[in-house]
């Protein structure tokens, strides 16, 4: 009999680290399961789930980009946070209906939850990045109570996103060029705030130009969060470390979300307690 299965779709898709994830867990706790990588266009998306929706093998797919929206109108349903994000990574049959979930958000958060359960007198992020994972970053990041300061190529885009995502938040959006030269700011007293600076771009991925952020623009005690996982060691948190920084890399998103996903798929808790294994596992 052949074993049931999920998957991770998106275009291109060699690059995902999401097999050696959900297949080391798998191999963990002894499921007998396959989760694997499959390569649908945009043009396909439709014929994909239409095929998907008559196997009783399948329990889901992420889905990473470039569909993360245009998965949207050929789902049944969406959980309110997939809908409130307008992005979904997470797609599972429930009832006959394909059902869009959105992991990223808890993923996110996650290696950040020890600081946001303290209380703070204040709290911002600095985002880099308007794209479709900055969409759940910038959803996380306003119900955590964080003002945002959202820096894009195009300033407007990024007006509009915060204004889509949290209407009634104080978000203030800056040329992403603000951020590449020194500024002599001087900060005023951090104890007892939380600061993040947040790469939420393809920038200082491998093959793609680096995050330009002078270190001067981070108030004392911050800490830098890169979502890039080629190179897991980004220049920007390379810089940030040499200055003092704490720093978060990629695979805490990555591995945080997919865990959330692996419920889903599997009926199961990973095994969170082997996440350094896990990493060893996937090169870092």
């Amino acid at each position: 009999m052949s074993l049931p299965y999920a998957e991770v779709i998106g275009d291109p898709i060699a690059q995902s680290k999401s097999p050696a994830i959900h297949g080391f867990w798998l191999q963990h706790l002894d499921i007998k399961a396959t989760y694997t990588a499959t390569h649908v266009r945009t043009g396909a998306l439709a014929e994909f789930l239409g095929a998907r929706r008559g196997d009783a093998r399948w329990r889901g797919c992420n889905v990473t980009m470039p569909h993360k929206q245009a998965v949207i109108p050929l789902l049944d349903r969406l959980d309110p946070l997939a809908a409130a994000v307008g992005a979904v990574n997470t797609v599972v049959p429930e009832a006959g209906e394909l059902v869009g979930y959105n992991t990223d958000v808890p993923g996110f958060l996650e290696p950040l939850r020890t600081e946001l359960g303290r209380t703070h007198y204040f709290r911002m992020a600095r985002v880099f990045g308007t794209g479709g994972a900055a969409r759940a970053i910038i959803k996380g990041l306003a119900e955590a109570q964080l003002v945002i300061v959202l820096a894009g190529r195009n300033p407007e885009k990024a007006r509009a996103l915060l204004d889509e995502l949290d209407p009634a938040g104080e978000h203030h959006a800056v040329d992403i060029a603000h951020f590449a030269d020194a500024t002599d700011f001087t900060f005023d007293d951090r104890e007892g705030c939380l600061d993040l600076v947040v790469n939420a771009s393809s920038l200082g991925m491998t093959g793609q130009p680096p995050l330009a952020f002078d270190m001067s623009h981070a108030p004392p005690g911050s800490i830098f969060y890169d979502i890039v996982t080629s190179p897991l060691e980004t220049p920007f948190l390379q810089a940030a470390r040499a200055a003092g920084f704490r720093t978060i890399d990629g695979l805490s998103m990555l591995i945080g979300q997919a865990d959330h996903a692996f419920r889903r798929f599997f009926g199961a808790q990973p095994p969170r307690d082997a996440d350094a294994d896990l990493r060893k596992v996937l090169g870092a």
